[in-house]
């Protein structure tokens, strides 16, 4: 399963050109895409007008949504935060922690296009539809 981060979608909403809105564009059709509720969140909050907050919400309410934290995923996030600090990395999102460790603990594979979940990649196996 794939869970396609912000990065991307606010990408595609901006019409943006990149191999992840290109393949993110390829999946909406063909294959089950997760969003997390967080994600939701992100992406709305940047939505300008409230016709485009109603149809990207529209769009998001057709995925699966799945939730990002709970006590687990928090207790593990912090964890995996402390494992990158003691490499001499810092994460500069909470939420990305959360995100990267809600996908390796379930085993989706996250779309996105931040360099900030590289470490992750790295270090504690997140698995990537697209390398950066």
């Amino acid at each position: 399963m794939i869970l396609v981060d912000s990065s991307v979608w606010i990408d595609f909403f901006r019409g943006k050109e990149t191999i992840q809105v290109e393949t993110l564009g390829r999946l909406l059709g063909e294959q089950l895409l997760l969003i997390g509720d967080l994600i939701i969140a992100e992406v709305l909050q940047g939505c300008p007008t409230e016709f485009e907050f109603n149809s990207v919400k529209r769009l998001f309410m057709n995925l699966e949504i799945v939730e990002i934290g709970g006590v687990d995923i928090a207790i593990q996030s912090a964890r995996n935060y402390r494992y990158l600090r003691s490499l001499g990395i810092t994460v500069r999102k909470t939420i990305d922690v959360l995100i990267a460790t809600c996908c390796i603990e379930n085993g989706y594979s996250l779309l996105h296009n931040d360099r900030d979940f590289e470490p992750f990649v790295l270090h504690l196996g997140l698995m990537c539809v697209i390398d950066l």
